[in-house]
């Protein structure tokens, strides 16, 4: 079977290819991959090239396949998995392998297996440590979606507190105590103001901090405080270009009790400091932004270190039980990835959108592998569909939805383009 696949030849080399999978052999599965959204760590991959962690060998002679949050149809299963999985499934992955102390990754390391394609091959060592995941939920975007919302939810779990009994942690951000969230109106921001929101042992108080007016109030009208207030909790968006003294104004709604935990969703420095001064007793700081500069410091108050008991932590990816954590939740409607998305668009769009990645604003981008489409802003379908129809449906079924991306709109999507979505027993298939 032929496949299309995004695939990287070097630094910032990629290119749109079309050439021949391998036949499937008996411990592997053939997929059909619908969507993949476009994570900030590719686009540090194609900076980097082979000197990637992640990289195996010589791109030249064997490019990879890039993307990682990925969601799609199973098409063929090799004899031996057979009883655990059927054609027509849906699916998503848990990239983050760990294969016998190995760094490969789909999307990193592999030729023929990664998202921004049309069909791949799944290898054995990701069925064999369970990370293609049979998903049950309706819509395509949300299960692409799990992969990063299960980072948030890992770095939730990541946070810690102390007591003076003993030497134990109390695992997870403080039940009842105040949170903020600084960067907080970027994609993986969003997620975690949705995830602290539902969160039943979670905080008492989420204040969520971002320099762009813009990002606040597409934040307020899709993650609006009446959500947060409905569940008993209070959700507050503050603009430090609004306030004299961002660190005062934060303390302040505390009553001067500070932070029991503080996320830091951009790796900047003054940011850092700033959740510093902000932490309460036994504060947590989860530094939750991958920096592109290895140099990269802050100045932390050590007397607040000893004395306060206050303490730091970061962490990258997430484990299995965050995974299907994010699963499970999406599934049920208790949080909505959706407020993510701010870009669609088809397999071509994925080379300069992955190389452009930190120039292109809004939130994430989300590529449909078997459609042709420029990555497009759900803010332009209005404009769009003046003169074409498409985006006139795509616009009305998004103000559905607060102006967010949803199921309906993905249907209106595959449809348009007559990507085919069910796959029968026999092999036929069924249109979208």
């Amino acid at each position: 079977m032929k496949t299309k696949a995004v695939r990287l030849h070097g630094v910032n080399d990629l290119r749109v290819d079309e050439f021949e999978l391998p036949g499937l052999k008996e411990d592997e599965i053939l997929v059909k991959i619908i969507s993949d959204s476009v994570c900030m760590s590719t686009h540090k991959l194609a900076k980097q090239g082979e000197a990637h962690a992640r990289v195996m060998g010589s791109l030249t002679e064997e490019p990879v396949i890039i993307g990682h949050e990925i969601a799609g149809l199973i098409v063929e299963v090799g004899s031996k998995w057979q009883e655990r999985f059927q054609k027509g499934q849906k699916f998503t992955i848990q990239p983050s392998l760990n294969y016998k102390g190995s760094m490969i990754t789909p999307g990193y390391s592999y030729p023929y297996f990664g998202g921004d394609c049309t069909y791949a091959i799944v290898p054995k060592e990701v069925i064999e440590l369970d990370c293609l995941i049979p998903y049950e939920g309706d819509a395509f975007f949300s299960a692409s979606l799990s992969e990063p919302v299960s980072c948030v939810i890992a770095g939730f779990n990541r946070n810690f507190h102390t007591n003076s009994l003993n030497h134990d942690f109390d695992m997870g951000v403080k039940k009842g105590g105040n949170l903020a969230i600084l960067g907080a109106c970027g994609p993986m921001g969003l997620e975690a103001i949705d995830y602290a929101i539902q969160l039943e042992d979670g905080p008492q108080l989420i204040v969520a901090v971002d320099a762009s007016a813009e990002r606040i109030a597409r934040a307020k009208r899709v993650l609006p405080p009446e959500k947060a207030e409905a569940l008993n909790k209070k959700l507050v968006y503050l603009n430090p270009a609004e306030v004299e003294d961002v660190v005062a104004e934060l303390l302040q709604l505390t009553d001067q009790a500070g932070y029991d935990d503080v996320f830091v969703y951009a790796p900047i420095q003054v940011l850092i400091e700033q959740a510093d001064q902000i932490l309460g007793k036994d504060g947590c700081l989860n530094f939750f932004a991958g920096p592109v500069d290895k140099e990269l410091s802050a100045n932390l108050n050590m007397y607040n270190l000893h004395y306060k008991y206050t303490h730091m932590i970061g962490f990258t990816g997430s484990t299995m039980t965050d995974m299907h954590e994010a699963i499970d939740l999406s599934s049920r409607k208790k949080i909505d990835p959706a407020i993510m998305i701010t870009h669609i668009g088809g397999l071509e769009a994925a080379v300069e959108t992955t190389l452009q990645l930190p120039s292109i604003p809004g939130g994430k981008k989300l590529i449909y592998t078997q459609i042709d489409l420029p990555l497009t802003a759900i803010e332009d379908f209005q404009q769009l569909g003046q003169t074409e129809p498409l985006f006139q449906k795509l616009h009305e079924a998004c103000e559905n939805h607060a102006g967010c991306w949803n199921k309906e709109a993905e249907d209106i999507l595959l449809a348009h383009f007559e990507v085919d979505i069910v796959l029968t027993e026999t092999g036929g298939k069924m249109h979208a």
